[in-house]
């Protein structure tokens, strides 16, 4: 059960969030993220609509026996009965009724418009639709709660019609009213206005449902609770057609650390950002940096004022402590960079600059040349660390000195794609040559400088490229642009990213390449030569 019945936060992921564009979630995936909502413990998981689709009827099914809640009530989304049909003989309504689920949201009309366009049926009609769906379920021992759609737009049409759509429906039994704002055009001043209005005329139990068209639907959230809302739905990151729905994440981090609501279970906000990634990567839809709270850039400093004012107090351009939701602080090494972001930044990768002025005036200055000259080392954590130990100990750490390379790309008579490359190295006294292929010239140059190495640093063998960006700089044209490669390489226990600019994208690939493997040694103990 929830962390208690009198606050509702209720994810509607499954569903609603999977009608966002490109997204697309197996049978499988369902189960996965519906686990980890349970692990942030969050009150109400809507499955979806059972009898809809063979995927949700599916889902249904394998969740009776499969999905073991902790925290959560499982519910399952419907409709009410057609237009002129019973209750008992609804096929739909069947399927909400068989379904295992302990809860049913039913969706139901309250724009006449809607009801006289779309349902095409009369007002009287719908009413008792509402009535006798609501009246069923609950009669077969389910809870019922209703999502009022278009309500705010029926509203502004027709007060009194939507207003009594409420009151059929909770007078039937139902436990809840979730008003939607299924279009997303209102503002937070109106959502409060009517959220009051609806809960002074009818006495009803609220709730809250957005779409973020306006870019409002966390704010229209919160508005409706300060209004008396004590349920709120919304689905993890925003997920939704069109702009999205309400970002439950946000949602539930505003009101535990602004308002003081503890509406999850005792330390399970700081599981945010663990389960919003771990989502993130189920749907495969890569997380925003700039999510509140939860983004990799949400708690990111860069500019030098920034960062000296952290150094004495976090809290000073901090609106919460990152640990509260899992996240962490980030300073981020730039040409903005001043004294205090170097030192905060080498404390952040346990380098320690002993205190010492003149080092980190020559980092400074080294970092605002480099800078100029293309290189970042915002997303270059392990090339940066590089540069620091270069500039304490007065060399670069080492351990093989690339000599020569060459690639090369043939396009056989077969109309194939042959790329090659040869590279020559020295490592521990000895001179290396090899070679290697691949589906393109850095993959090639990749495979070949690894394959030379392993010979004499075996460890090199549970290293992968696992991302790979190039960015054509500004300040020249067309294919003489001076190029920025991005590498990031893993070792199946971490990621680090690594650096090169030159004219040539092979030429910055391979800085790139060479930083990230010489990182890669220095991670598995090995000193440099």
């Amino acid at each position: 059960m929830p962390v208690s019945d009198a606050f509702h936060i209720y994810d509607t992921t499954l569903r609603d969030g999977a009608q966002q564009e490109g997204l697309n979630l197996s049978v499988h995936d369902k189960l996965t993220i519906a686990r980890h909502l349970d692990d942030l413990g969050v009150g109400f998981i809507e499955g979806g609509w059972p009898g809809a689709n063979p995927k949700d009827t599916e889902f249904f099914a394998l969740a009776k026996t499969e999905l073991k809640l902790k925290n959560a009530t499982f519910v399952a989304f419907g409709a009410t009965r057609r237009p002129n049909v019973k209750a008992a003989d609804d096929v739909l309504l069947g399927a909400l009724r068989d379904s295992g689920a302990p809860v049913v949201t039913l969706v139901a009309k309250a724009f006449d418009r809607h009801v006289d366009l779309a349902l095409k049926t009369t007002l009287e009609e719908n009413l008792a639709m509402v009535r006798e769906s609501v009246l069923h379920l609950r009669q077969e021992g389910q809870r019922v709660f209703l999502d009022a759609e278009h309500f705010f737009d029926g509203y502004r049409a027709n007060r009194d019609y939507a207003l009594e759509v409420i009151r059929v429906a909770m007078e039937a039994g139902a436990d809840v009213a979730a008003l939607c704002d299924t279009n997303g055009g209102m503002l937070p001043d109106e959502i409060a206005d009517v959220v009051h209005d609806v809960l002074t005329t009818t006495s009803a139990r609220l709730g809250i449902h957005c779409h973020n068209d306006t870019g409002c639907a966390v704010a229209n959230s919160m508005a409706a609770v300060a209004a008396g809302a004590t349920h709120v739905q919304g689905t993890l990151n925003g997920y939704g057609e069109r702009t999205g729905n309400a970002d439950l994440v946000t949602i539930i981090a505003n009101l535990e650390l602004k308002k003081k609501k503890l509406v999850l279970p005792t330390n399970s906000l700081r599981e945010s950002f663990r389960i919003s990634h771990a989502v993130a990567e189920v749907t495969n839809i890569a997380p925003s940096g700039r999510q509140p709270y939860v983004g990799f850039s949400a708690f990111a400093h860069k500019a030098g004022l920034h960062a000296s004012a952290i150094k004495v107090d976090s809290a000073l351009y901090q609106h919460e402590d990152p640990s509260s939701v899992g996240n962490d602080m980030r300073m981020l090494v730039s040409d903005m960079a001043g004294r205090a972001s170097i030192e905060l930044k080498s404390q952040e990768l346990g380098v320690d600059l002993g205190g010492d002025r003149e080092l980190v005036g020559r980092i400074v200055d080294r970092v605002k040349e480099m800078e100029s000259r293309g290189f970042t080392f915002e997303a270059a954590d392990a090339s940066f660390e590089l540069l620091l130990l270069e500039e304490i100990s007065g060399k670069r750490p080492s351990f093989f000195k690339i000599n020569h390379w060459l690639t090369t790309v043939e396009r056989a008579q077969d109309q194939s794609i042959v790329t090659k490359a040869e590279v020559t190295v020295t490592a521990q006294g000895k001179e290396i040559s090899c070679a290697g292929s691949g589906n393109g010239p850095v993959n090639a140059f990749d495979n070949a400088l690894r394959s030379g190495l392993k010979q004499l640093y075996p460890e090199l063998s549970i290293l992968e490229l696992t991302d790979y960006k190039v960015r054509i700089l500004e300040g020249r044209l067309g294919t003489g642009a001076i190029t920025r490669v991005l590498v990031e390489t893993s070792d199946g226990k971490g990621e680090w990213n690594t650096v090169g600019v030159h004219e040539n994208v092979i030429a910055a690939s391979a800085m790139a390449l060479e930083d990230a493997v010489t990182f890669g040694l220095l991670r598995q103990g090995r000193k440099p030569e």
